[in-house]
């Protein structure tokens, strides 16, 4: 993005030093001097500015306060900001995942990885399978009045959630 858009400036968080360093170098190596990363806990960060597009991918589940990381997404938006999200294609029920073609797989890194992340923390434990209609829900009461929530033709295991401020 940071090429497509170079009059635009890019931030990156992570919590990983290690991931915050490739992402430096690969900046670094593709002369895209319109970035910046940082280490940092996603929970603690508030902005004095607003942007107009923050993307998460694969990321809400694993916080051990989706809540309020959603909520501070929210107030550092833009009045005609944009929340772009993506997370694993499933629903809240367990029941309406039975046919699920990667559900034995994405239950098993749910409770493997991205739940005892979150609890680790003291957190919600989510997990990657939280599924739409919690995603939803959270979004809503996080201040998104418009959820839109896409597929792309490509991508069988993953949902788009598009998030405006106001329409």
């Amino acid at each position: 993005m940071a090429q497509h858009f170079p009059k635009s400036c890019f931030y990156g968080y992570d919590l990983s030093n290690e991931a915050i360093s490739d992402a430096r170098k690969e900046a670094q190596a593709m002369n895209n001097s319109n970035v910046s990363f940082k280490t940092q806990d996603i929970l603690n960060l508030t902005f004095n500015d607003k942007f107009d597009l923050i993307t998460a991918f694969d990321a809400i589940h694993d916080q051990p306060k989706p809540d309020l990381v959603l909520k501070n997404i929210y107030n550092s938006l833009s009045d005609n900001g944009v929340f772009l999200m993506q997370d694993i294609l499933a629903s809240t029920p367990l029941k309406d995942n039975i046919s699920h073609p990667l559900g034995t797989f994405l239950y098993t890194i749910s409770c493997l990885h991205c739940m005892s992340v979150s609890l680790s923390q003291n957190g919600a434990g989510l997990g990657a399978m939280w599924g739409k209609e919690k995603a939803i829900s959270m979004l809503k009461e996080a201040g998104f009045e418009f959820v839109e929530v896409k597929t792309l033709s490509h991508d069988f295991q993953n949902y788009y959630y598009i998030c405006h401020m106001n329409k």
